[in-house]
């Protein structure tokens, strides 16, 4: 069994997720292999909160341009929508 904090990479702070903070859903980068049970418990167990649903969303890399006439590919990601229980938040974003 892994750890809960190898399966949760980082926060993500954009404005769309600040939209979806209001409605009590927060976006986290995860790894690549981690499963919807995973990060359910991860963030149940590091932030003390009860998870009621959880989305996963893969992120493809997008085309980047180097130099006059080359494309490159950045690295993609999977990111995941964790709605909270009602009245229920997480503390880390609170100060944003």
């Amino acid at each position: 069994m892994k750890a809960y904090e190898d399966t949760l990479l980082e926060p993500i702070l954009s404005e769309k997720a600040d939209i979806e903070r209001e409605t009590g859903v927060y976006v986290f980068k995860v790894a690549p292999n981690a499963n919807k049970p995973e990060i359910k418990k991860a963030v149940e167990m590091i932030f003390k909160v009860k998870v009621v649903k959880v989305n996963i969303a893969n992120m493809k890399g997008r085309k980047k341009r180097v130099r006059f006439r080359f494309y490159t590919e950045t690295q993609g990601f999977k990111k995941a929508y964790v709605k909270l229980a009602k009245g229920q938040t997480i503390a880390l974003f609170e100060g944003i």
